[in-house]
């Protein structure tokens, strides 16, 4: 006998597709081009056609916790070759901006990072936060000292004590007990989604048949994650596209940015904290190389990236696209600018430059579980876990 299941249409869901780009949801007539044309589809149970009638129909269900929707890179050829202009690749963009927020552990914070009329409150208040620290900084620096030195700690400033340096604005100090606590609050964060996100994805791929596996084998989901990092780490997805193929060098070019910043600054937290050799270090330094090169290919990617995406009249483009790509931006050239203002010497606007420098690290770091940026993380566990379901 045919397996009967009750269906239960939300239709809120639909209205919030629609509303985070998917707005050309009601367009598709389900004639599977999308399915057919799309390069990086599994032969088995393809997308996204499947996806699109699922959110047509408002299955909420069925799309958040389906681990196919992150397998797409919406690189457009379906978007391109659709009939109706439905623009899948849209629509689950959508969908997954919709699951960024349901596997996040504060709903209501990411809807504020989706929304535009909150941009003020995420802006202002880690300029609020910075601005006060840095009067603590330069008001009762020497009092801190003092402080520090009483309970054995040294209150880290400049090389030497003339030496224009961003932490006798802002203390080294300060700006860690802001940073630190608030990257294990993200790794929580992520670890308390994924930990969901991973169950649920296995369930939808046994309902559906995508894979054999009964049970999630932990040391083989590690080693398919293993195996899925070369193909991440080249972007070799979207070299199999025929549209926006281009688009590929633009985001080569901010993944490896952000690797190599976050590389440096481990780096010289390490040698701050454990070797005790506070900044500013020279030019010559190799770190600071690859800090800088990190930096200008950081600039050009985001600027890349916001070209293609203004030629690129087929794709939609929403708040939350604009939201992340102004972050790269302003976090690569904030970060550049209070370099060469400090060393130009140009003290008032070098700490100025650097307070906004900050902030859209703040924005950019406290935000990441909930923006589009932390498709970054579900893309490459969905990958993985196909990997490892043999999904081929």
């Amino acid at each position: 006998m045919t397996e009967r299941r009750l269906l239960e249409p939300d239709m809120d869901f639909v209205k919030q597709v629609i509303g985070l780009g998917g707005d050309t949801l009601k367009k598709c007539y389900q004639c599977a081009t999308c399915s057919v044309v799309c390069p990086i589809a599994p032969d088995n149970k393809p997308f996204p056609r499947k996806e699109m009638i699922a959110a047509s129909w408002g299955l909420k269900d069925k799309l958040v916790g389906n681990g196919d929707i992150w397998l797409c890179h919406n690189c457009g050829d379906c978007s391109t070759k659709c009939p109706r202009d439905a623009r899948p690749g849209d629509v689950l963009g959508a969908i997954r901006s919709y699951a960024i927020n349901e596997y996040s552990t504060s709903k209501k914070l990411g809807q504020m990072v989706n929304d535009p009329n909150k941009l003020t409150v995420l802006l202002g208040i880690p300029t609020v936060l910075f601005a006060f620290l840095a009067c603590i900084t330069v008001f009762f620096g020497d009092t801190m000292a003092g402080i520090f030195h009483t309970v054995g700690l040294e209150w880290y400033h400049g090389e030497h004590g003339d030496t224009l340096a961003h932490a006798n604005f802002i203390s080294t100090w300060f700006v860690d007990l802001v940073f630190v606590p608030l990257a294990a609050w993200v790794v929580i964060n992520f670890f308390i989604g994924l930990k969901r996100f991973i169950k649920d994805i296995h369930e939808n791929a046994v309902l559906e048949s995508k894979t054999d596996k009964t049970n999630i084998d932990p040391a083989g989901f590690v080693q398919a994650l293993i195996r899925v990092i070369p193909t991440i780490l080249k972007h070799k997805k979207f070299s199999e596209c025929e549209e926006n193929k281009t688009r590929g060098t633009s985001h080569l070019m901010v993944l490896y940015s952000f690797i190599g910043l976050f590389i440096v600054t481990n780096i010289f937290f390490v040698v701050l904290y454990v070797f005790h050799i506070p900044g500013p270090y020279q030019q010559i330094n190799p770190v600071k190389w690859l800090a800088n090169i990190s930096g200008v290919a950081l600039v050009i990617g985001s600027l890349l990236l916001i070209k293609e995406r203004l030629s690129n009249k087929d794709e939609n483009t929403v708040y939350k696209d604009w939201y992340l790509l102004g972050l790269v931006l302003g976090l690569g050239v904030s970060g550049l600018l209070s370099e060469m203002t400090r060393l130009a010497g140009m003290g008032l606007l070098t700490n100025f430059v650097y307070l906004i420098h900050l902030v859209f690290v703040f924005n950019l770091f406290a935000f990441l579980p909930f923006s589009k940026l932390a498709h970054v993380v579900y893309r490459t566990v969905a990958m993985a876990y196909a990997e490892y379901g043999n999904r081929k």
